[in-house]
């Protein structure tokens, strides 16, 4: 059944997203001290392409059929599979609260390389005033690095910038290519099945330590990761998109940064300077003009 607008349901499970989504970063962050960052990532993929896959299979969703989806499908798994490496790797850089920032300017790539390269989807005027904001985030967010600026950190912060882009690449590659045709659960499982092996691939040929402590903590933060976020609320996230507007889900998004900032705070001590709140005021608000229903043309 398809809703104009969005109900108490939709409501509370975009907010409960949103939450795991923002919380992802700093649960990757006290991870990577224990387990290696692409170790890590490739553990994530892996399992999840797995649920995945039985859930498609319990619900009987077409998945070998010629479609011409296979190409596309690759590409977009590599997209996806590096982004996240430069992700999980950057997070050992910069903090949890700057990498819930930065990778949160995806929706304004996005709509820029939407703008540029596909056909009918013109960017309007609201549209441009959120992807102002979002640059004056992201001018903000460096600009707090000014005063006592570290090397890494500042990779860190442009390995999530990077992030963000192929993200927007991957979503654009899904829009112009036949992934648009196919249903939604078989191009998660092509991003998924592809990256799991190449970042697991990537971990051993970096030499990265592939011990993973038996601990509570451990098994619990590759639980979150893997069931939760990358199998259960993506899933949640494309039924959702069958049912309700998705500009006005997408418009939700712009909670993700901000739990991701508050988790920062709360649970890794990270400070919350002027600067990084300004820059997440910006981006947050940029995000919902972007994805609001008003601001497209």
């Amino acid at each position: 059944m398809q809703h104009s607008r969005l109900d108490g349901l939709a409501i509370g499970l975009m907010t409960i997203l949103c939450l795991s989504w923002g919380v992802q970063q700093v649960v990757i962050k006290m991870t990577a001290d224990v387990v290696s960052p692409l170790l890590q990532a490739g553990l994530r993929s892996t399992g999840a392409a797995l649920l995945v896959w039985l859930w498609m299979a319990w619900r009987r969703i077409p998945l070998w059929q010629r479609d011409g989806s296979l190409w596309p499908g690759l590409g977009a798994g590599l997209l996806f599979g590096t982004e996240f490496g430069l992700l999980f790797y950057g997070l050992t850089l910069t903090t949890a609260s700057r990498a819930a920032i930065l990778l949160y300017t995806a929706p304004f790539w996005v709509a820029l390389g939407s703008h540029l390269l596909i056909p009918g989807e013109r960017i309007g005027r609201l549209q441009w005033l959120g992807l102002a904001l979002a640059f004056l985030g992201v001018v903000l967010t460096f600009a707090g690095r000014l005063s006592t600026p570290q090397p890494s950190e500042m990779l860190g912060d442009g390995l999530m910038v990077t992030a963000a882009i192929l993200w927007a690449a991957t979503t654009l590659l899904i829009k112009a290519s036949k992934l648009r045709m196919v249903s939604p659960y078989k191009t998660l499982l092509y991003q998924l099945a592809v990256s799991g092996p190449m970042l697991l691939l990537a971990a051993v040929v970096s030499g990265e330590s592939l011990a993973i402590p038996a601990t509570g903590f451990v098994i619990g933060s590759l639980a979150f990761q893997t069931v939760a976020v990358a199998a259960v609320s993506y899933l949640a996230w494309f039924w959702m998109m069958t049912r309700y507007p998705v500009s006005r889900l997408s418009a939700f998004s712009f909670l993700t940064p901000v739990f991701g900032v508050a988790g920062g705070a709360l649970y890794l001590g990270e400070p919350l300077s002027p600067a990084l709140l300004g820059a997440l005021a910006l981006v947050a608000f940029g995000i919902w003009l972007v994805n609001a229903p008003r601001a497209r043309s």
